[in-house]
């Protein structure tokens, strides 16, 4: 017999009895054990879980951030997986942006540029636009001391050590006028720092006028060729013993006053070296005025330079007849030092990857090497940080319009491997100039001695 359902539903008579394994299937705790979990399965099962939580997903999103910084940067990467002839390829798939693929472009673009040569109207004919000029304004006030004001008592003697190339010493030289200033200070003509990768050992004097420097400065800052007699003795004749600050870069004027000016009344002499990117840019108007005055009226090249740069002009401006004299001056970046330091990938294989690390040791002495320093290419390129080559340059030239008939002065340094990188940007301008085509070597030669 059955017994009664309180359902009212009893068990037919002729049904047989459920399966023992579909009865151990609804209920775990009758006729024995389940079977057993993975390590996988628990793993992933208690993943899920977390990540579901509040917490889990707080916990989890770091963990996200890191996986999508590693792909940006280029540490991880999908393989693209293909077919051919039943043989399994696979290839990294690099992001975009990440390689030098430039010769390829403007393989595609030649023809294009071919056409429109001397068939389109030359940008340089309307780049000069005179209303360009009348937004610019000079960054020198008027309000200038007069003529033969004193200045103050000074606190003590100001020296620089100004490093890098000539470009980075002429910022240190108007970074070091404007604490001069602000410091009360007299400023000791700048010296220059022989550095390991141009190693050039000119001095002040053998690139701009010293006398025009301290005069245009005399109603401003009190600067000096020489150290004082007095400083002299009290350090010894040595300005080693000078005590040398260790500045922080881009520091501020307020760091300067609380920070650097007490030492340098107390000790009557301070020396920061190197000076290289030691004040900030943002400044109050009277200390970047006087950042203004040294760059644009103080600092004027030698009297040697100057007039071989005014013969260059001339032969410049003749060579030019046919656009009125108009021609468009270039500074190319693409030195070896330039490439090296930028850690960026060219087209130049195992080859240039094994010069790029022996230009890096020569010139900085295992800083690359640091432990945790990593040197990623693909992303240096992507985010615009590399050197644009000369061929990059040319394209963009002629993409702003100057044709193939436009004149162009090259100023630049021993171009890296200029034999290959050079030649397409003569392919798109062969009106193509260099200080070596415009001055003879007897005019250069006193220049290549100690110069870059």
């Amino acid at each position: 017999m059955h017994g009664y359902s309180r359902l009212g539903n009893p068990r037919a008579a002729g049904s047989p009895p459920s399966s023992p394994r579909c009865r151990h299937g609804r209920n775990k705790n009758a006729g024995g054990r389940g079977p057993k979990q993975s390590i996988v399965e628990k793993v992933v099962v208690l993943l899920i879980s977390v990540v579901f939580k509040r917490r889990g997903v707080l916990l989890f999103a770091p963990l996200l951030y890191i996986s999508g910084m590693l792909l940006y940067m280029g540490s991880v990467s999908f393989d693209v997986v293909s077919l051919k002839n039943a043989v399994v390829v696979v290839r990294k798939r690099s992001p975009p942006g990440s390689l030098y693929r430039s010769p390829q472009v403007f393989q595609k673009l030649w023809p294009y540029m071919q056409a429109e040569s001397n068939h389109t109207h030359n940008f340089l004919m309307t780049v000069w636009n005179s209303k360009v000029h009348q937004v610019w304004k000079p960054c020198i006030s008027k309000d200038t001391p007069k003529e033969g004001t004193a200045l103050p008592q000074s606190n003590g003697l100001f020296i620089i050590e100004a490093n890098g190339g000539l470009n980075q010493q002429r910022l240190s030289i108007c970074d070091a006028v404007a604490v001069a200033g602000l410091l009360n200070a007299t400023l000791l003509i700048p010296i220059f720092h022989l550095n390991s990768v141009w190693r050039d050992s000119s001095h002040f004097g053998n690139i701009f006028d010293e006398d025009f420097f301290i005069h245009a400065l005399r109603n401003h800052v009190n600067v000096v060729r020489e150290l004082p007699g007095d400083i002299l003795e009290r350090f010894d004749n040595n300005i080693s013993n000078i005590v040398n600050l260790r500045v922080k870069g881009w520091s501020s004027p307020a760091y300067y006053l609380q920070k650097v000016l007490p030492k340098l009344e107390k000790m009557g002499a301070v020396r920061i070296a190197p000076f290289s990117n030691r004040l900030a840019h943002a400044v109050p108007s009277n200390v970047q005025r006087l950042r203004c005055l040294a760059n644009f009226e103080a600092l004027r090249f030698s009297n040697s330079i100057r007039i071989l740069a005014d013969k260059m002009v001339d032969r410049m401006i003749k060579s030019s007849s046919h656009s009125g004299g108009k021609y468009v001056s270039v500074h190319l970046r693409f030195e070896e030092d330039m490439v090296a330091f930028s850690c960026c990938e060219y087209d130049g294989g195992e080859e240039e990857k094994r010069e790029m690390d022996i230009a890096r040791e020569r010139g900085w002495r295992g800083k690359f090497r640091r432990r945790g320093r990593v040197i990623r290419p693909g992303a240096n390129r992507v985010d615009g940080k590399c050197p644009l080559t000369p061929l990059e340059v040319g394209m963009m030239l002629r993409g702003m319009g100057f044709d193939n008939t436009t004149s162009v002065y090259i100023a630049a340094g021993k171009i890296y491997k200029a034999e290959k990188y050079m030649a397409p940007l003569k392919q798109m301008f062969p009106r193509l100039e260099m200080k070596d085509t415009l001055a003879t070597a007897e005019e250069l030669a006193p220049f290549q001695i100690g110069c870059s």
